[in-house]
């Protein structure tokens, strides 16, 4: 652990939690949506039906409007509405929400790297910090991701 007093180790964590979130979601930003498709640990999975259970479950509906839409800052588009058929439609919004499943994931990538200056309680801070920054973002990402592909299997695809 480097030598650096709380309110230094305080000012590095700001710097590094708003430098690195703004850096992950610019660079996820800049791949085309058109290519944003998802591996195969970032399939949905049967359990999480169409995203239905993270609103039956953990009650997305209730407290999603409550988080920040971010997903312009870079370029990207708002998840609040799908875009119009020209802009990409269903297509599109399912790219967005797997780019913004891919931010708040690799936003906490940064982790490890708080532990060669933070103190343990500091760094727990951190984490706890991360979490509550991130994982709600991702649920309602993947959640949101869940019921758009639903949607598009069952609307035709257009020419």
């Amino acid at each position: 652990m480097a030598d650096v007093t709380w309110p230094v180790a305080v000012a590095m964590n700001v710097a590094m939690w708003v430098g690195w979130s703004a850096t992950v979601g610019w660079w996820q930003a800049r791949r085309p949506w058109r290519t944003v498709r998802p591996t195969r640990r970032e399939r949905l999975r049967p359990w999480e039906r169409d995203g239905r259970w993270y609103v039956q479950r953990l009650g997305v509906r209730r407290w999603k409007h409550w988080l920040p839409e971010a997903g312009t800052w870079f370029g990207g588009l708002s998840k609040r509405h799908r875009p119009d058929d020209p802009d990409g439609g269903w297509e599109r919004l399912a790219a967005e929400c797997l780019r913004a499943e891919r931010t708040h994931r690799g936003i906490l990538w940064a982790l490890p790297v708080f532990a060669v200056w933070n103190p343990w309680w500091l760094l727990a801070a951190n984490v706890g910090f991360a979490v509550v920054a991130n994982v709600p973002c991702w649920v309602v990402a993947r959640s949101t991701r869940g019921r758009v592909e639903a949607c598009r299997r069952r609307r035709p695809a257009h020419p």
